[in-house]
């Protein structure tokens, strides 16, 4: 049960990264 939510978990930060990079990326290139 930890080790699913650990997974869940990692997977949220993963998809938040690369949200945060796409935008710095967009803001740039604007």
């Amino acid at each position: 049960m930890a080790k699913e939510k650990f997974e869940r978990t990692k997977e949220h930060v993963n998809v938040g990264t690369i949200g945060h990079v796409d935008h710095g990326k967009s803001t740039l290139t604007s």
